[in-house]
């Protein structure tokens, strides 16, 4: 259950190549550390009675304190500058989607559940590139994602009563309003650098969350109001770390340990809810996960051979 993901910023030189990946492993795993209690704050917020577009509110404002540190310490403010507002209207409406999706998948299913069923994303993103980007799409990586959607089965299981619950539903929506946001961002990252886009989108999620205050809000006790501050935070924390994992290693090096976010969320979920994945959503998982790394590594190797 990923953010929307930035277009990667221009890569470093890699003096020491291995420690280059180090860094951005470690990076890409706090990140991962990052949404996973981003996430799990999104569930209490729930079962703590505040409305979804609160929550949405506060995940993308007080994301804005360490968006701006970011943004100031490297390309300047001057990076704001567009001119093309009506692409980061299509991509926040997109991205929006997914996140309102994730957010209610949390908020009726099990953590781990709901983590898992986020990893369905590069999936979608697979499936839809070849209408929308007229991408070409091989055997190799149409049989990886109807290997990975059998895994999605293997997850919400062959069972109407289940696959039917809202909690499986909102979570396919958020996944495939992921990849869209993620075929958007490729769409216009030509033009458009990575800290542009992800502050006209949280800029969006802010006021789209603030429009919805005259159709009931709830005012959080100081405890839930700490919380739901920790959770911007996080998420601009957690944008901030993957943008810098893959400014200083290849995406092939750090996108494999996007998967670390199912540890992290299943630590979190025994820890505050008693939770342990069920096996069906680890075997799921599994399947997804081996399916999305074949994706990308059938990626590198057709860029690779491009580029040759």
């Amino acid at each position: 259950m990923t953010a929307s993901p930035s277009p990667p910023p221009p890569a470093v030189a890699l003096d020491r190549p291995a420690a280059r990946a180090g860094l951005g492993i470690m990076l890409r795993v706090a990140a991962m550390a990052c949404l996973a209690g981003l996430f799990a704050l999104v569930k209490v917020a729930s079962e703590r009675g505040v409305p979804l577009f609160e929550v949405l509110f506060f995940r993308n404002a007080f994301a804005f304190v360490p968006l701006a540190i970011y943004i100031q310490r490297t390309s300047g403010f001057g990076v704001l500058r567009t001119t093309r507002p009506g692409a980061h209207v299509t991509r926040a409406l997109i991205g929006l989607t997914g996140m309102i999706g994730g957010f209610m998948a949390v908020s009726h299913l099990p953590l781990t559940e709901a983590t898992a069923l986020s990893f369905s994303a590069p999936l979608f993103m697979t499936a839809l590139s070849a209408p929308l980007l007229k991408e070409p799409v091989g055997r190799h990586r149409w049989a990886a994602v109807a290997v990975g959607f059998v895994g999605v089965l293997i997850m919400i299981r062959p069972d109407p009563a289940h696959m039917a619950s809202i909690g499986v539903v909102f979570a396919l929506i958020g996944a495939v309003g992921s990849a869209g946001a993620m075929i958007t961002i490729r769409q216009i990252s030509a033009t458009e650098p990575g800290p542009r886009i992800v502050f006209y989108f949280t800029l969006a999620g802010a006021l789209a969350g603030l429009c919805s205050l005259p159709f009931g809000w709830v005012m959080p006790d100081p405890q839930t109001f700490a919380l739901l501050v920790v959770m911007g935070l996080l998420g601009g924390v957690g944008q901030m770390l993957l943008t810098e994992a893959i400014r200083v290693a290849p995406v092939s090096v750090v996108a494999p340990f996007d998967y670390t976010q199912l540890v992290w969320a299943s630590l979190i979920a025994f820890f505050i809810w008693d939770e342990l994945p069920r096996p069906y959503t680890l075997i799921g998982a599994g399947v997804v996960a081996a399916s999305g790394l074949y994706i990308l590594y059938r990626e590198t190797v057709r860029r690779r051979q491009r580029l040759s």
